[in-house]
């Protein structure tokens, strides 16, 4: 197993950080280990990467088949990765807790960000444990809602005919890797719908459930220093950045890595 093999400390209240491995020098046997490492603790902090894009695209091809999220901005160098960034903009981005495009039939399963600059202050990214979102609901909410669907839809992007806008899930998950059951959301302006319910009753859930998932005793929240690339489970967290406090220019490469169809 990859624990073996590799130095992690946990960080709190969830996830583990690496700080002697750069990402080229995993091997065939560890990588497999690693897709459980992230699935267990929901991401992985990789610190002092000096590594360059096309080594990333490298280690996220070699975790599975890489997407990219139609309308974003893609890496001139490297079109499989997209540009994250506050540099040139009047106002900070928004940002809200979410999951990378879950409208989707087939939504990433890992989404990693690669630092390039770092802001004198501020960018952090703060990441929600969706897994102890699930096991912290009460028992009855878990016995009504076990079957139950949400239809994610997309929001915030320019998207033609033919391509995905809406998806349905499970809203309760269970990860393939972990078997653990993990509360699946978005931002609610993405979560239209529950399968069985009332519009507006969903919606109202909805917003219960997400608030249940985001408070500030379940975050982790990461600092980023130069050379950070952190990668997360897309099917156990939300994630957001806070742009609130940035001081400096903030420009982060993302990639990501496809899942298993939904069923």
């Amino acid at each position: 197993m990859i624990e073996e093999n590799i130095s992690f400390c946990a960080l709190s209240p969830f996830g583990a950080e690496v700080n002697e491995l750069k990402i080229t020098e995993i091997n065939d046997r560890d990588l497999a280990s690693l897709k459980h490492v992230i699935a267990s603790n929901g991401l992985v902090v990789f610190r002092k990467q000096a590594v360059s894009d096309a080594d990333f695209v490298a280690f996220l091809s070699r975790l599975g088949p890489m997407t990219f999220t139609a309308g974003e901005t893609p890496v001139s160098h490297q079109p499989e990765l997209n540009v994250v960034s506050n540099i040139g903009r009047e106002r900070p981005p928004r940002s809200v807790f979410h999951t990378d495009t879950s409208y989707v039939a087939r939504p990433p399963a890992f989404t990693a960000l690669r630092a390039l600059t770092i802001p004198a202050s501020g960018g952090d990214t703060l990441f929600s444990d969706q897994y102890r979102a699930y096991e912290t609901l009460p028992a009855t909410v878990k016995e009504q809602l076990a079957d139950a669907r949400v239809l994610h839809v997309m929001s915030g992007l320019s998207l033609d005919d033919r391509q995905e806008n809406q998806s349905w899930h499970p809203l309760f998950l269970r990860h393939p890797l972990s078997d653990r059951l993990a509360l699946f959301l978005s931002t609610p302006e993405r979560c239209q719908a529950i399968s069985g319910m009332a519009v507006d009753k969903a919606q109202r859930l909805v917003r219960l459930l997400y608030q249940h998932s985001i408070r500030h005793y379940r975050l982790y929240r990461h600092r980023w220093q130069p050379g950070d690339i952190a990668i997360w489970d897309n099917r156990c967290t939300m994630h957001r950045a806070d742009h609130s406090q940035v001081i400096g220019d903030r420009l982060l490469h993302r990639g990501m890595v496809l899942d298993e169809p939904i069923v």
